[in-house]
């Protein structure tokens, strides 16, 4: 991918106009890129059909249109000198029409391979013999013959849509073959992935951010806690994960970016599975073409952010490898957080009440980070809490009281 070097206020493809970046998608990953750019000199557009999108509100243009509007993307490519994404679910034939005339990144190809588990999991194993890191053992169901030939080995396992799934959506759980068939039934038999079940020990993610001329910068390995499959916490701090295995999600990471002639952020999620007599290994489970959730402590434990490094790969700036100067938690904050305890989605009509931010910032090293969404519900992610100290023991000791004071589970010991 050819990519020239767009320095902010420099020469545009307009002349005398200001360098101008846009994103497609409008969510909170589009916000804190658009802060980013702004803060580096950059004009920003983006597009999204929502008109109250966190990122849209903040952005100096707002497109409102469909990810696959004509018109909309017309407009996109005359305001702008390149584009990335937000989201993985962005249609990859909006993003080869886009790349017909600007630069974007990450490419539609390597979006298409992120938007299909079958994919996913076929350029994984291409990369084990390179990175030692495998996927976990799976098959595609397509058709009922498919489904009746699934080793009898990979039950019991879990059902996933190869397509439209994330936050534990399109998943089920399944033991026998019974079950198996019921939940490809209930998912209206589309594509799916069956995963066997593993022995799992903790979920670890890596992010790299990669220019178009190969050069890589990686950010130190985050530990992660999922509840109902949204993360919930994010650990990145020496001790958190085995050494060895947070070296061998690096190493796998960059082989799975350079595979793909990525340009851009890529987060990659991976298991840490328990085998027979006791061992640990590492298990690749899927990837996100984009800064991810578990990449937000970067904003205030490194001296450069997720956010700050998909900026300057996107503009072909160099990429230095980022420095963590603190320990530091990331605490997700959910919608339920601004209603009553136990709050359930059916009670979702109750009026929220704003959780007490005064008595959490009185707590040192309390970064908090809300996304300016206009309304609160129940699972719906509105902010995060950054957590940093001097020390680990700090952090730990911080984050147990924030966790405390929000009402949230408590921290692994």
């Amino acid at each position: 991918m050819s990519l020239k070097t767009l320095l902010p206020g420099g020469p545009s493809v307009k002349a005398g106009q200001q360098t101008t970046l846009g994103v497609m998608g409008g969510g909170q990953l589009g916000r804190m890129f658009v802060q980013a750019a702004q803060a580096m000199g950059y004009f920003t557009v983006v597009l999204d059909p929502d008109p109250s999108s966190p990122a849209g509100l903040i952005s100096h243009h707002h497109i409102k249109a469909a990810y696959d509007d004509e018109q909309g993307l017309a407009q996109l490519v005359q305001r702008c000198d390149a584009i990335t994404t937000e989201f993985e679910n962005v249609p990859a034939a909006a993003l080869a029409t886009l790349a017909a005339s600007r630069t974007v990144a990450p490419s539609a190809a390597c979006v298409a391979v992120a938007q299909d588990r079958a994919r996913e999991k076929a350029h994984f194993e291409q990369c084990a013999s390179i990175s030692g890191v495998s996927p976990a053992p799976h098959t595609i169901i397509t058709t009922d013959a498919s489904l009746q030939a699934v080793p009898a080995d990979l039950l019991p396992g879990i059902l996933k849509t190869t397509r439209m799934g994330y936050d534990g959506k399109g998943q089920v759980r399944v033991s026998t073959r019974e079950q198996l068939a019921a939940a490809w039934d209930d998912l209206d038999k589309v594509p799916c992935v069956l995963e066997k079940m593993l022995k799992l020990r903790a979920e670890c993610s890596v992010i790299v951010a990669r220019g178009a001329d190969g050069q890589v910068a990686s950010f130190p390995v985050q530990k992660n806690t999922h509840n109902d499959g949204i993360l919930a916490l994010t650990e990145v701090y020496d001790g958190a994960l085995d050494a060895t295995l947070a070296q061998r999600a690096q190493a796998s990471t960059v082989a799975i970016a350079n595979h793909l002639h990525y340009v851009g952020v890529l987060c990659v999620e991976y298991f840490v599975v328990e085998e027979a007599g006791g061992a640990l290994d590492l298990v690749v489970n899927e990837m996100a073409p984009r800064p991810h959730n578990s990449g937000h402590y970067t904003q205030n434990a490194c001296d450069v952010s997720q956010f700050e490094a998909q900026v300057r790969a996107l503009a072909g700036l160099p990429l230095p490898t980022p420095r963590q100067h603190s320990p530091s938690t990331m605490v997700n904050l959910l919608g339920d957080l601004w209603f009553a305890p136990n709050a359930t989605r059916a009670q979702a009509s109750q009026q929220p009440v704003s959780p007490p931010w005064a008595a959490v910032l009185a707590l040192p090293g309390t970064h908090l980070h809300l996304y300016g969404k206009l309304g609160a519900r129940p699972g719906r992610k509105m902010g995060h809490l950054n957590i940093t100290g001097s020390s680990v023991a700090q952090v730990r000791e911080t984050t147990a009281q924030v966790l405390a004071v929000l009402g949230l589970p408590t921290l692994d010991a």
